[in-house]
């Protein structure tokens, strides 16, 4: 056999294959596995939307090629209507949308469609992996923007080397933030629109988890700044909206230019989704309700948070997203804590040290959790965790 590309040697093993390799090794074991891992929701997408999609799959036509431009405008369309209802901004269907097998591979495409060999990407540290990896695998230097504690887990764009800014083509961004569960204001985003105006950079903005909020809190979208179609696109999901993640549909908005270029590399890679899933999901965005699975995410997040701050930590309740951002343990580090709650409390976390060297002091717990009803598996784990913490 020849020998492999050696850009896949620029690149760690994923991190969600590791875990699931562990999580069967748990299983094969016997142990009964509470899993705080991977942030797939565990509900089943509603039903009304099961039903749409069987209705569109009848219609012979959504079984040939998608061959629109943009993406079957059943999903385009209904997304641009969508926007203008939830943040106020139009769009223009047939220029400023995308549709994307899921916002990773959009992210993907669009570091394919813009590093070259050598070219910086602004990327944050601790982040989900998609654009770090794949700058590195575009022959790209990722510039790492650390995230901490103490600037509540927004990258400090004062902080950029002017050079470093200047050579720069990218700056991702991702709010409600994965791992960290931060949020951002929208008097942040209208900050990096300048600093990209000023350096002459694309800002994405990755928004999975734009309708995962609590207590009234509902995440804004950099489009909302002003200037920012000039400069930015925003990635958006339907995978954590309406628990559709194995549908794998979503859509990209915003800059025109920066949509076409996306367009043009993935018109030579895919073929876009199977309309009768676009349709449904752009009907989805005008119609579904998913308020009882956000409920249930809310009574998780409260059980988690409370249980977590009786055993000695003082952890915020996150606004947005699943997931519990939460620091490990003096003496340890996030793989020897997340290995101690796997091995002693049957508890599977994720090391932070896989979203990036910043995350090395910290695990991640998602509120997705299988086979929990109401929280008891919550409560569960919180009694597991505090036996390991007392020997």
């Amino acid at each position: 056999m020849p020998q492999r590309a050696s850009r896949l040697d620029l690149i760690p093993p994923y991190l969600f294959g590791e875990i699931a390799r562990l999580k069967a090794k748990a299983r094969a074991e016997g142990k009964d596995l509470i899993d705080f891992g991977i942030g797939d929701p565990d509900q089943p997408t509603p039903q009304p939307i099961i039903d749409k999609l069987y209705e569109f799959a009848q219609d012979p036509e959504t079984h040939r090629y998608d061959e629109s431009d943009q993406g079957d405008p059943g999903l385009t369309v209904a997304a641009c209507q969508w926007f203008s209802n939830r943040y106020g901004v139009s769009l223009d269907p047939k220029s400023e949308i995308i549709l994307l097998i899921g916002s990773k591979e959009g992210l993907a495409h669009l570091c394919w469609a813009y590093i070259n060999p050598g070219d910086i990407a602004l990327i944050p540290d601790p982040n989900y992996t998609v654009p770090k990896v794949q700058t590195l695998l575009a022959g790209g230097v990722p510039y790492l923007m650390p995230l901490t504690a103490e600037n509540n887990f927004i990258p400090d764009l004062t902080a950029i080397p002017s050079e470093t800014a200047k050579a720069a083509k990218l700056l991702f961004l991702n709010y409600p933030h994965n791992p960290t569960g931060a949020t951002a204001p929208l008097s942040f985003f209208e900050e990096a629109v300048r600093f990209a105006k000023e350096y002459d950079l694309l800002i994405c903005n990755d928004c999975a988890y734009a309708e995962v909020g609590y207590d009234g809190y509902r995440p804004p979208s950099i489009l909302q700044a002003e200037g920012a179609k000039d400069v930015a696109i925003e990635t958006h999901s339907l995978s954590k909206t309406f628990n559709m993640t194995g549908w794998r549909i979503g859509f990209a908005v915003g800059n025109a230019d920066a949509i076409a270029s996306l367009n043009k590399m993935k018109s030579n890679i895919d073929s876009k989704q199977f309309s009768a899933i676009s349709r449904a999901a752009g009907w989805a965005l005008l119609n579904a309700d998913n308020s009882e699975t956000l409920a249930l995410y809310d009574t998780r997040r409260k059980l988690l948070i409370d249980g977590l701050n009786s055993l000695g930590w003082n952890l915020p309740y996150p606004k947005a997203g699943f997931f519990v951002w939460i620091p490990v343990p003096e003496g340890h580090d996030s793989m020897s804590f997340s290995k101690l709650l796997l091995e002693e409390a049957g508890v599977l976390v994720i090391p932070g040290v896989g979203y990036g060297e910043h995350g090395n002091k910290y695990v991640r717990m998602s509120l997705t959790i299988a086979g929990d009803k109401a929280g008891e598996r919550v409560t569960e784990a919180i009694g597991r965790i505090r036996k390991v913490l007392a020997r």
